[in-house]
């Protein structure tokens, strides 16, 4: 068995059902952000009067903010710990979201969409640190499929509760949604979420020590190819995320429910595939499994280069997104375990590093399928993109198997039960 990460000096702190649901919760942050008005977006775009290429900005902006976001609060939870952080973000993003849905023009949103992403990052980078503190070992690997599930499931369920927000509401109300999301999760984080880093094993010495850090991060080989791939996977991911709006209501003619429903389809594939890939990381092989997620990412982005070509009709589109969609879930808990596993005491710093490649890549990616029409320009982009992360993957990430071997974790000096996350021993 695979396993990864190292135990801690001291046996982990017992996980109740109601942090681990608060932890989950905080992975929602940035994907039902960034996507939850996707449904709606050809509306904005008219009614702002706002060109198409414009009104993706929107979702660039929000995708650059939540990278900056984790960038800035992974180093800040190391040296503070993790509660203060994350309250403060929580509470920035219920005002901005409000002030998205007032926003007047399409630049006062673009605006207000980059700060609701640095807020709503900081939320996603403690999930992943917090969830460092808490576990390690199997523990670990089905913590971050999890976080993948329900992270993925939420980019790509939005757009489907959306859809059915869109039938009684506006874009602006689904604003005012996010806000009340956020206003939820911060009274969860209130009365459940208590400190996980502990104040003797929390970093020190301010900038300088965050610079030499990264550089120590940057200057191992596995974890700058795994955040490698998870950019460019996610790359894909976003730009189909964006993308798609436009291929299946403008090419193919779905109204916006039905594009919802075609959405649904892919949060099945992606709650399957990203669970299995949790569990087949510890039984089977970590880089196995990254590898068949990046095999995956490539033949659904093959259908959609098909598809551009050949004129396919829609069924081969859905097959390819849900293939594509599917193989980011099944990358993403090998990509993260591999690239924390030797960096416990810097989980933050290392969490917000993966979380800037996942939505900078992202951002960058999502505004080039509308530099043309049909289905081509998101064609592209995704079949480059899964390309890149296969190359990312064979020169940085795959080593020998003497060296690539995720170590065992230590025993860890009070013996604890291997239980499922959410549960203590006491509560099997």
């Amino acid at each position: 068995m695979n396993t990864v990460g190292t135990a801690p000096s001291t046996a982990p702190p017992a996980v109740g059902r109601a942090l681990a649901v608060v932890l989950s919760l905080l992975t929602v942050f940035g994907p039902i952000s960034m996507d939850l008005y996707l449904p709606v977006l050809p509306a904005l775009t008219g009614e702002l009067r706002a060109a198409t290429s414009t009104a993706q900005l929107t979702i660039t902006a929000c995708l650059l903010g939540l990278a900056l976001g984790q960038l800035v609060a992974g180093p800040l939870s190391d040296r503070f710990g993790r509660r203060r952080p994350l309250l403060v973000g929580v509470v920035a993003y219920v005002a901005v979201s409000l002030l998205c849905a007032v926003s007047p023009t399409v630049e006062t949103l673009v605006a207000a969409r980059f700060v609701q992403g640095l807020a709503g990052g900081v939320g996603v980078v403690i999930a992943q640190a917090a969830g460092r503190d808490l576990y390690s070992g199997g523990r670990l690997l089905r913590y971050y499929g999890r976080l993948t599930v329900l992270g993925g499931l939420a980019a790509v369920v939005g757009p489907v509760i959306g859809g059915q927000l869109a039938a009684v509401t506006d874009w602006r109300g689904i604003f005012v949604f996010l806000a009340a999301v956020g206003a939820a999760i911060l009274i969860a984080c209130l009365l459940v979420f208590r400190e996980t880093l502990p104040a003797e094993r929390r970093v020190s010495g301010g900038l300088a020590q965050t610079g030499r850090d990264m550089h120590r991060l940057l200057s191992d080989r596995v974890f700058l190819g795994a955040v490698l791939v998870t950019g460019f996977v996610n790359a894909a991911l976003f730009a189909y995320l964006s993308g798609a709006t436009f291929v299946l209501q403008g090419v193919y003619g779905l109204s916006p429910q039905g594009y919802s429903y075609a959405f649904g389809l892919n949060s099945l594939g992606f709650m399957v595939f990203g669970f299995t890939a949790g569990r087949t990381s510890e039984r089977w092989s970590v880089q196995g499994t990254l590898l068949a997620g990046i095999v995956m990412c490539g033949a659904g982005a093959g259908g959609l280069v098909a598809t551009a070509v050949l004129h396919l009709p829609l069924v081969v589109v859905l097959v390819s997104l849900v293939t594509l969609v599917s193989g980011v879930a099944v990358t993403t808990p090998p990509a993260t375990s591999l690239a924390l596993a030797d960096h416990p005491d810097i989980a933050g710093t290392a969490s917000s590093l993966l979380g800037v490649a996942r939505f900078a890549f992202g951002g960058l990616a999502a505004p080039l399928v509308g530099l043309g029409a049909g289905v081509a320009p998101l064609a592209l982009v995704t079949v480059t993109a899964a390309a890149l992360g296969a190359l990312a993957h064979a020169a940085a990430v795959r080593r020998p198997a003497h060296v690539a071997a995720v170590r065992r974790p230590a025993p860890s000096p009070t013996p604890t039960a291997d239980v499922e996350p959410g549960l203590t021993p006491a509560g099997r």
